[in-house]
Formats: structure tokens, C-alpha cells, sequence
């Protein structure tokens, strides 16, 4: 994990899956803390940090993380992390107003998983949302899935029982990536054909495309996050959702 923290710190400002990433997540950011003031977000396993300052646009932000290497990335920018694991979150009950979990949950073991969902739960103020990004559709798993560390990918339905079994309601579900689905299905298929590869050889998954094929790319997806202002993808590589925890009079 700590060779994709260190791929992701050389990629993520300019590469057109994280440009995408932040197009899709911004909204759903700005609707959950619609008409909060002093709102306060955890990134729940912040990696390097840079989420932190999307999140920071409308929010106190903070993190943490149990990646050393990705704490020293985002203590580089003196953002707001501590070290800590997922299923054991050191921040009192009811204490944010937004927590996200972004491509954390799917390299869990099972018990960690639902212990992190758990957590979440706990620290988010009655009335709060949760914003998760996980990895979709196992049809697409490829040799980004040995560099992520991958345990599992989600159906839209695993991902939705997952939440609501920890007492969420689920605000909005919807693949995201959708646009490049089938270029990523022949690829990955490939890659599954032939063998995944070794995790040092994966590296090549995260690094930048050249300049053309990047802006073409995230030109793409741009125009693919305009789309999901309004309607939801029935297939994509990720899984992105907003979720609520009940008001306090609602339980």
C-alpha cells in the first residue's frame, strides 16, 4: 500500500482519473454540508492528504491514516492527521458534520470493514452524511487491483447493504467512470487472461498518460460528471455514494 501512496503523490494533481474523481465527489460534498456553518469533516484514511484540501473548501477538515509514508505526505502541507486505524477511530461520538472514506474500504478484511462503517457511523453528528468511494464491478479487476491491495470489488447492492446495515440511509448511489467502461473491460480482461501482474511491475497503473491522452481523458470524464448532476451510471469502475445518518428524533 505504501507503493500506491507514493504512485498516488506523483499522479494525483495531474493525473485524469483523480481529476475525474474530484469532479464526481465535489457535489455530493457541497450538498451534504449545504447550509452548515463551522462544519467539521473527517477523511477516514486520508492517504497522502490531498482529499483534505477538496474537503477544506467548505469544512474543518481533518484525517488520519495508518500509512506512515502517507502521513508524511500530507504533514508535508500541514494538514490536520493523525495515525490511526480505520476500525478504531480516535475522535469522540457525534463529532462531524461530514466523514468520507475514499478507496479505503475495499483492501479491508471483512471484520475491519464493517468495524470502519461502524465508526463512521459513531463520530457523524445526527443528521451528518458520509461520502464513500469504493471499487466496482469485479468484472473490472485488473492489475490496479494488486497495486490497490484489493480484497473486494462492490455491486451497487453490497455497497447499499453494507451502509444501511450500519444505519445509514442511502441519499444518492451511482457508478462513476462509466465512460470509460468498456475500453477498461477489454484491458482488464487481459490483464486476467494473462495473469495479474507482481506488484512492482503494477506501478505502471497510476502513472500519468502523455499530455494529449490525459486532457483527452479527463475532458471525458468532465463531461461525464456534468452527466451525473443528473442522472446515475448503471455500470462504471467505482461506486460512489452519499449516505445519512438519521437525525436524532428518526431513531
Amino acid at each position: 500500500m505504501d507503493d500506491l501512496l507514493r504512485a498516488t503523490a506523483r499522479a494525483e494533481q495531474r493525473h485524469f482519473w483523480f481529476r475525474g474523481f474530484r469532479w464526481f465527489v465535489r457535489p455530493l460534498i457541497e450538498r451534504a454540508l449545504a447550509g452548515r456553518t463551522r462544519a467539521r469533516a473527517l477523511d477516514c484514511g486520508c492517504g497522502t492528504g490531498a482529499n483534505l484540501d477538496l474537503i477544506g473548501r467548505t469544512a474543518s477538515a481533518f484525517g488520519f491514516d495508518r500509512s506512515v509514508v502517507g502521513l508524511r505526505f500530507a504533514r508535508d502541507s500541514d494538514r490536520r492527521v493523525v495515525r490511526a486505524d480505520a476500525g478504531a477511530v480516535p475522535f469522540p461520538t457525534d463529532t462531524f458534520d461530514l466523514v468520507t472514506s475514499f478507496d479505503v474500504l475495499y483492501s479491508l478484511p471483512d471484520a475491519t470493514e464493517k468495524a470502519a462503517v461502524a465508526e463512521m457511523y459513531r463520530v457523524l453528528k445526527p443528521g451528518g452524511c458520509a461520502i464513500v468511494n469504493v471499487a466496482a464491478m469485479e468484472m473490472l479487476r485488473g492489475d490496479h487491483s494488486v497495486l490497490s491491495h484489493e480484497v473486494r470489488r462492490y455491486s451497487a447492492a453490497q455497497l447499499r447493504t453494507l451502509l444501511t446495515s450500519a444505519g445509514f440511509d442511502i441519499v444518492r448511489l451511482t457508478h462513476t467512470n462509466a465512460t470509460l467502461f468498456l475500453p477498461m473491460l477489454v484491458v482488464r480482461g487481459f490483464h486476467r487472461w494473462r495473469g495479474l501482474s507482481a506488484e512492482a511491475d503494477a506501478r505502471g497503473e497510476i502513472a500519468v498518460p502523455g499530455a494529449p491522452i490525459n486532457a483527452a481523458l479527463s475532458a471525458v470524464l468532465f463531461a461525464e460528471s456534468l452527466a451525473l448532476r443528473w442522472i446515475d451510471a448503471p455500470v462504471g469502475s467505482s461506486l460512489l455514494c452519499l449516505a445519512r445518518k438519521p437525525p436524532r428524533d428518526d431513531r
